[in-house]
């Protein structure tokens, strides 16, 4: 476990040596959260709610999907793939720990830098601008904190399944594109999923995108209560381990049918 944590640290050093980047991001985050604010401002138009959230929960909803998105958001599956068609993975193949589980803790070191360097000043500066309501109970911060946790787990192994796909296309940067679209939509970033169609929000639930910001966003708002969130967080529970399965399935496949493009 010691190695792991090492890998969390040493990514963590490594975002800091560009943290300039996260300082000018919070600016473009305040500015896009200010975006939709005014734009749902327009949508509202007066309205007391809409689909069960006021224009304060909107607000706050907004923010948080934009900011919860800087923790749950990695780019391994662009990493896999380019060790992957430079050889280096056969020699992390090699070395004495889990390949994915050290991409994994990459990804949580990135993760857990953005956490700190960008999501919290930014909600700071973003709850000093615009109308963003912070909740007083103390349960709804720690149904959030755990269903946050969930998000980046599910966010991560969907970026896996996307990685370890290189091993059988040997160029997936289509099919990453396509993925980082599906989930900006699906997940709720965008979109809140109760204002979806009923028929595209039966649709949706065969899926774990909106298990990554939708769900924690909603806790956070409070648009979720009671069993509302249990089962939310039962739902994030179950895709995490139903993801476990092709994940498995595919890398074992893929080592033993590994062709090494240039290296």
């Amino acid at each position: 476990m010691a190695k792991y944590l090492e890998m969390i640290r040493v990514r963590f050093l490594m975002m800091l040596a560009y943290r300039t980047n996260y300082y000018s991001g919070i600016l473009i985050y305040s500015i896009n959260i200010g975006a939709y604010y005014f734009l749902w401002s327009a949508i509202y138009g007066g309205k007391e709610n809409i689909q069960g959230l006021s224009i304060v929960q909107m607000t706050t909803y907004v923010a948080v999907s934009w900011m919860a998105r800087a923790f749950y958001f990695n780019n391994i599956d662009r990493e896999i793939a380019m060790e992957i068609k430079e050889g280096k993975v056969a020699v992390e193949l090699i070395r004495p720990y889990s390949y994915l589980g050290m991409k994994t803790m990459q990804g949580l070191g990135e993760g857990v830098f953005r956490l700190v360097f960008f999501s919290l000043p930014g909600m700071v500066i973003v709850s000093l601008l615009f109308p963003v309501d912070f909740s007083a109970n103390v349960s709804v911060w720690l149904y959030f904190s755990l269903s946050i946790v969930l998000s980046f787990i599910i966010n991560t192994q969907i970026n896996l399944l996307t990685g370890i796909t290189t091993f059988f296309l040997f160029n997936n940067d289509g099919l990453i594109r396509a993925k980082r679209v599906i989930i900006d939509l699906f997940s709720g970033l965008l979109l809140p999923i109760s204002f979806y169609p009923l028929w595209a929000q039966e649709f949706m639930k065969f899926f774990p995108f909106q298990a990554i910001s939708y769900i924690p966003s909603m806790i956070f708002t409070e648009g979720f209560k009671g069993t509302e969130i249990i089962e939310a967080l039962m739902f994030q529970c179950v895709w995490s381990i139903i993801l476990i399965i092709p994940i498995r399935f595919l890398w074992n496949v893929a080592k033993r049918q590994m062709v090494i493009q240039g290296g």
